[in-house]
């Protein structure tokens, strides 16, 4: 699953590429697990100062491989790489980055959520349809998004699915900054070699200031066991089947 996922190091930055570009950058169970054991390695190398996030492609992420997704369902959803990948997010000491060009979907936004600097192109748009799915959101989003952007604004994404352009999420404090597509890659590296050079401990102390790390894996943990109750409810049955055959979803039988 490598070439899946990118995996460079180099003066002190760790870079983490989603390689699926075919597949618009869906993740499976065995991306989310080599992601996983790159941000595990990373905390316990003292060569590696920050962690940067990018897509290969025209997308950044479409969010989780629905088929991929679909066939886990059957088992313990809770033991999933998924979840694995989410909670080391929330507990990352070293600052995070990403790089987010076009479409950011579901995982794909609320990754966001936990970076420390994120930079969009121009054509990025952020979008969590989790209810859509039949599902709940993950990541801790149902905490940290309306905190960040207020009840109303998260409530239209999360539970209507409605999209934020680029300009608009820097706006409302989910980026930092929108530069064309041409200049993302550059920009994505002068943040990380920028951040890398910042004395280390002094900067993982000042990230680890600025979160309640146990508010949010327990969020996390939260949603982890609803989101898993909801894989198995009539309504998720029905948004998947619904997806995979290319239809609208019916949702006016259930109450």
């Amino acid at each position: 699953m490598s070439e899946q996922i990118i995996i460079e190091r180099a003066d002190g930055v760790l870079t983490l590429t989603l390689n699926r570009p075919d597949k618009k950058n869906a993740l499976t169970d065995a991306m989310y697990g080599a992601l996983a054991d790159a941000l595990e390695a990373s905390q316990d190398d003292p060569a590696i100062r920050v962690i940067a996030i990018r897509g290969e492609g025209e997308l950044f992420c479409a969010g989780n491989d629905i088929g991929d997704f679909l066939a886990a369902a059957g088992g313990d959803i809770t033991q999933a790489n998924v979840f694995r990948f989410i909670r080391l997010l929330a507990q990352l000491a070293k600052p995070l980055i990403a790089g987010v060009q076009g479409p950011a979907v579901g995982i794909g936004t609320t990754m966001l959520l936990h970076c420390d600097y994120v930079i969009l192109a121009d054509d990025a748009k952020l979008s969590t349809p989790f209810v859509s799915l039949g599902l709940v959101p993950e990541a801790a989003s149902s905490l940290l998004l309306p905190r960040r952007i207020g009840h109303p604004r998260a409530f239209a994404m999360l539970a209507m699915g409605e999209k934020v352009e680029a300009s608009e999420a820097v706006q409302i404090g989910l980026a930092n900054e929108v530069v064309s597509r041409a200049q993302l890659d550059q920009a994505l590296r002068l943040a990380a070699a920028r951040i890398a050079k910042l004395p280390p401990s002094a900067t993982q102390a000042t990230k680890a200031l600025m979160q309640d790390k146990a508010e949010i894996d327990a969020k996390i943990v939260e949603e982890i066991v609803i989101f898993a109750e909801r894989m198995k409810s009539p309504e998720a049955t029905e948004a998947f089947a619904a997806f995979m055959e290319k239809r609208a979803p019916d949702f006016s039988k259930f109450s």
